[in-house]
C-alpha cells in the first residue's frame, strides 16, 4: 500500500499490464488508503467501494489505464445510478441517470471509480467547505484550504488515496486546488473534452479534466478523454499526435512572458511573486527567451461581466433544484453566498447576459495578440498561499462583493476560462512554512502540446514527485493525524 501511494496512474497501470498486480488488488489497496486517510481530510464524500470491487472483478479493458483507481468530483461528470449532490443540501437525494461522455471515456480507458469527492456548493468557492459535507482539509496543513472547487479531488490525490482524480474548472477550479495541494492541474482548451450529453457549461467558460501528481498522467488522461461528440458547440483543434508523446519532447527555444503583477487591484504575496519569478528564471536557464510582459486589457472585465454569467448559472442550478424537489427551496437548503448569486441573477434579463458575453469576447480579442508574440505566459497560480479555512466561503455582503473578494485570491485563472485557452499549474515551489505554491503557464488556444512540453521540461529540471505532505497514505500510522478531524463521509 505504501509503495502504491507514491506511484502515479501510469505507474499503477504498468503493474497491471505486466501482471505484477491485478485490478482487484489495486482497488483494495486504494480502498485501504482512503479508509486510513479520509477521516482526517474529508475528501471522499460518497464511497462507491462495492461498485469498484465489481468493476475490478470484470474482464479487463484494453485501455491504457486499465485497473487504475480513480475518483470523480461530486459535480459535473455524471456516473449513472450514483448520487450527485453538487455540494448542495438541495440535491442530497439526487441520483444521476446516465454516464456522461467523459465518464464513459474514463471507463473505456480502464479507470475504476471508487467514489465522489467533496466540492463547494455548485462549485462556487475557491475553497472546499460546503455546508452539506463540511470542509476538506489540506494534507500539507490541516487548518488550510485545499482550494476549490475541485478541492476534494486535490486532497485525495495529494495524500496518496488515488493517483489521479476528476475535476472541472470554470474560474480556476482545477488549477486553484492544484496550487494549494502541490499537484499538476491542467485546464484544457475550450471544447477539448465534451460535456455531452449535457448542454454547454456556462457558454464554454467551464471545462472538465483532472488533477494529477505528474505531467505524464495529465497528458495520458487527456488522450483518453479528448475529442468532440457530434453536436458539440465548441471543438478544439485536433492535436498533431498524442499529448503523452509531447511530455519529454524538447520544446525548442520559445519566447515566453512572465509577470507577478495582478490584473486586478490588490497585493500579491511575496512568496507567490517569487515563485513566478523563479519559474521564469528556470525557463531562461533552460534556454528560452524570457521577458517580463503581460497582455493589456481591463482586468475589471473579470468582475461584473464574469459574475453576471456565474450568477445566472447559479440561478439555473436553483431552478433545477426546484424541479428536483417539486417545491420552492427553503432558505436553509442553499448557502448564503449561493442565495446572493441567485438574487443577483434575478435582477438580470437575457440582454444583460448577452452584454456580459460581449464584454468577455471583447477582452478575449484584446488578449489574443499577446499570444502571437509569446508561446506561453507565466504568472503565479494564486495571489496568496493556501489561506486558513473559514475565509473564502464567507459572504462579503453581496454577489459582486464576494466575487471581487474571491478574485483577489484568484486573479489570473479566470482569464483562460474567458479566452478558452489552455493553462497548467505546476508545483515548482514551496513556502518557508512548507505550503505548496503553484506557477501558472497559460498557452495559446488549442496548443496543449507546447504546455505539456514545457511542463515536462520543468518537471525534469525541478522534480516534485518525491515531495509528499505530512498527511499521506504512506505514513498512515503517524499519530500526529489525531487533530483536527474534518468529519466523515455521508453514506
Amino acid at each position: 500500500m505504501t509503495d502504491l501511494a507514491r506511484l502515479d496512474a501510469i505507474g499503477q497501470a504498468e503493474l497491471v499490464r505486466n501482471g505484477a498486480l491485478s485490478p482487484a488488488e489495486l482497488v483494495e489497496a486504494a480502498i485501504a488508503r482512503i479508509e486510513a486517510v479520509n477521516p482526517i481530510l474529508n475528501a471522499v464524500v460518497t464511497p462507491l467501494f462495492e461498485e469498484a470491487r465489481a468493476a475490478a472483478a470484470r474482464p479487463l479493458t484494453d485501455g491504457p489505464l486499465a485497473g487504475v483507481p480513480f475518483l470523480l468530483k461530486d459535480l459535473g461528470a455524471t456516473f449513472g445510478g450514483t448520487r450527485q449532490t453538487k455540494g448542495s443540501r438541495a440535491f442530497l437525494g439526487h441520483v444521476s441517470g446516465d454516464d456522461s461522455e467523459l465518464v464513459r471515456r474514463y471507463r473505456r480507458a480502464g479507470l475504476i471509480v471508487l467514489g465522489k469527492t467533496n466540492t463547494p456548493e455548485f462549485g462556487n468557492h475557491s475553497t472546499t467547505e460546503p455546508a452539506l459535507f463540511g470542509p476538506t482539509r489540506n494534507p500539507w496543513a490541516l487548518d488550510r484550504t485545499t482550494g476549490g472547487s475541485s478541492g476534494g479531488s486535490a486532497a485525495a490525490v495529494a495524500s496518496g488515496m488515488v493517483p489521479a482524480a476528476h475535476g472541472n474548472d470554470g474560474a480556476g477550479s482545477i488549477r486553484i486546488p492544484s496550487s494549494c495541494c502541490g499537484l499538476v492541474g491542467l485546464k484544457p482548451t475550450r471544447g477539448r473534452n465534451s460535456w455531452a450529453p449535457a448542454g454547454d457549461a456556462m457558454t464554454g467558460i467551464a471545462v472538465e479534466h483532472a488533477l494529477t501528481r505528474t505531467v505524464r498522467d495529465s497528458a495520458a488522461l487527456l488522450d483518453a478523454t479528448s475529442g468532440p461528440v457530434p453536436g458539440d458547440p465548441y471543438i478544439a483543434p485536433a492535436p498533431d499526435r498524442p499529448f503523452l508523446a509531447e511530455v519529454g519532447t524538447e520544446p525548442g527555444r520559445l519566447r515566453i512572458a512572465w509577470t507577478a503583477r495582478s490584473p486586478l487591484e490588490g497585493a500579491v504575496d511575496p512568496g507567490c511573486a517569487a515563485a513566478a519569478r523563479e519559474t521564469a528564471e528556470l525557463l531562461a536557464a533552460l534556454g528560452h527567451e524570457v521577458e517580463e510582459a503581460a497582455p493589456e486589457f481591463d482586468g475589471e472585465v473579470l468582475i461584473e461581466p464574469y459574475v453576471r454569467v456565474w450568477a445566472i448559472a447559479n440561478q439555473a442550478d436553483h431552478r433545477a433544484a426546484v424541479r428536483e424537489l417539486g417545491r420552492p427551496l427553503r432558505r436553509d437548503e442553499l448557502e448564503i453566498t449561493t442565495w446572493e448569486l441567485v438574487e443577483y441573477a434575478r435582477r438580470l434579463d437575457a440582454v444583460d447576459l448577452l452584454d456580459a458575453l460581449d464584454d468577455l469576447a471583447q477582452a478575449t480579442r484584446r488578449i489574443a495578440p499577446f499570444f502571437e508574440t509569446y508561446a506561453a505566459w507565466v504568472t503565479p497560480t494564486l495571489a496568496q498561499p493556501p489561506l486558513p479555512l473559514g475565509i473564502l466561503n464567507q459572504s462579503q455582503g453581496g454577489a459582486l462583493e464576494w466575487w471581487r473578494f474571491d478574485c483577489a485570491f484568484n486573479p489570473w485563472n479566470p482569464i483562460a476560462n474567458m479566452t478558452g485557452q489552455p493553462a497548467i499549474s505546476l508545483p515548482l515551489t514551496w513556502s518557508a512554512d512548507g505550503l505548496p505554491i503553484g506557477s501558472l503557464l497559460t498557452g495559446r488556444y488549442g496548443d496543449e502540446a507546447t504546455l505539456f512540453r514545457l511542463a515536462g521540461q520543468l518537471e525534469a529540471a525541478r522534480p516534485w514527485i518525491d515531495r509528499t505532505p505530512p498527511v499521506h497514505a504512506s505514513a498512515a500510522g503517524d499519530r500526529s493525524w489525531s487533530a483536527p478531524s474534518a468529519g466523515h463521509p455521508t453514506d
